[in-house]
């Protein structure tokens, strides 16, 4: 699941793999100071959100949509090829959403958190959420490439 959330958070696999170290590595070193450890889920999740922020600061380098998508794809009710061109255009788009954007986006909607949970994971309030979370939906009804979808 952390796996998934890194790959959500980077534009390749090797990325993700990376990220999801040194946020293991983060909470390894702060173990003594976790009050909590039935709250480690979220604190590693904090700890790579970030770890990816630091990164983009730091580094300030082209993102690029990934080949590979973050998890694997249900089975399709329809034509297989359609649906891999429909998710493949959402990704894209999604991609496309500034990094804060699209780390609430994908939180709320590829790991299915609560809003509440969403703002507790970013320190943002639950208002902040809603709010970027609905320019983010905004931005991907306007996206010309998922335009077939509505």
């Amino acid at each position: 699941m952390l796996l998934r959330t890194a790959r959500s958070l980077t534009a390749n696999p090797c990325d993700a793999e990376d990220l999801l170290q040194t946020a293991l590595t983060k909470t390894y070193v702060a173990w003594e100071r976790i009050e909590d450890h039935r709250a480690l889920d979220g604190y590693v999740r904090r700890a790579l959100l970030n770890t990816r922020t630091s990164q983009w600061r730091k580094r300030k380098v082209d993102e690029f949509a990934c080949d590979e998508l973050p998890e694997p794809q249900a089975p399709p009710a329809g034509d297989p090829a359609e649906q891999q061109a429909l998710h493949d255009a959402m990704w894209r788009a999604i991609m496309k959403l500034p990094a804060r954007q699209r780390a609430m986006v994908v939180l709320r909607y590829y790991e299915d958190l609560s809003e509440a949970q969403t703002a507790e994971v970013l320190g943002v309030s639950i208002g902040t959420v809603k709010s970027a979370v609905s320019r983010a939906l905004g931005k991907l009804r306007e996206d010309p490439e998922l335009g077939p979808v509505r």
